[in-house]
């Protein structure tokens, strides 16, 4: 699953937790996969001040994810998923169930650059929509990793920028050991005319306020992204007690997105993130 829409960075911030401890069921351990079981995790990552910035900013952020009933869900920076396909664990993992989050980018207009700033906050958008998908478990190192391959359609509803998201993710995690886990997975980003004017266009008005040039940007895949977790348990085992995570993130935007001033002339097509974390899982 793909991150917030906050911006690319804060997409990538709290796949960090989401991505989670690794499902590695024995049954000779008296561990049950298929119990119910929640992480809550909280975590902070140096990102960029918004989607196309140059400059950094501290972000907090908290993570839940789990499985209750046989129902899984996860929050990804500040969107959530629900996957209201049941399967016993070690089976196919087909996944579908709705979508719902706010996109918080550029909404204050401490950016880091006067000029982006004079463009005006932008309005918080809700996006709601749905995702669908699939996983395996036992693919290439051992019976515990898994390969997945997702994708998601959102839509906002408040009249923000008022067009859609479309994020493709594929997904590859192993346990090297019960208290030792590695993540990898890359993404993309498509989004609509609408929102690509709303967050990266100048309209003439825009270009007076600010001195960036007029630009009318379309819509398009505007970025791709690859990170790599690692997580460590501080309990003797993943799947239980306290774990500590790290990711390291790296987006780059794209054809008109790439080429907005609020990128080429104010910010960087290059977009990093670092984060840590600690989790709990019951």
């Amino acid at each position: 699953m793909t991150g917030a829409r906050g911006g690319v960075a804060t997409g990538l911030v709290l796949w960090l937790l989401s991505g989670g401890a690794p499902a590695m069921a024995q049954a000779d351990d008296g561990f049950d996969p298929d119990r119910d079981t929640v992480t809550v995790g909280i975590g902070g990552a140096l990102v960029p001040r918004y989607d196309g910035a140059d400059s950094t900013r501290f972000v907090p952020g908290g993570v839940v994810r789990g499985k209750l009933s046989g129902f899984a869900f996860s929050t990804v920076g500040t969107t959530l998923y629900v996957d209201l396909v049941r399967e016993p664990a070690g089976a196919l993992d087909i996944q579908f169930g709705p979508v719902a989050g706010v996109n918080l980018n550029r909404t204050t207009r401490k950016l880091g650059d006067a000029r982006v700033s004079a463009l005006g906050k932008r309005s918080v958008a809700v996006e709601l929509g749905g995702y669908a998908g699939i996983g395996k478990t036992g693919v290439v190192t051992s019976a515990y990793d898994t390969l997945s391959l997702s994708v998601s359609w959102q839509h906002d509803v408040a009249g923000a920028h008022g067009s859609f998201v479309v994020s493709p993710t594929l997904s590859y995690g192993t346990p090297l050991s019960r208290t030792t886990y590695v993540g990898l997975a890359a993404a993309a980003n498509i989004v609509g005319g609408d929102y690509a004017r709303y967050y990266f266009g100048v309209t003439p008005a825009g270009a007076a306020a600010s001195g960036l040039p007029a630009y009318t940007p379309g819509g398009g895949v505007k970025d791709i992204n690859a990170k790599l977790l690692i997580g460590q348990s501080l309990s003797g085992d993943l799947r239980r007690g306290w774990s500590l995570f790290a990711l390291g993130g790296y987006a780059r935007l794209l054809g008109d997105f790439k080429r907005s001033p609020l990128v080429s002339v104010a910010g960087d097509a290059n977009q990093w993130v670092g984060a840590v974390g600690v989790g709990y899982t019951f």
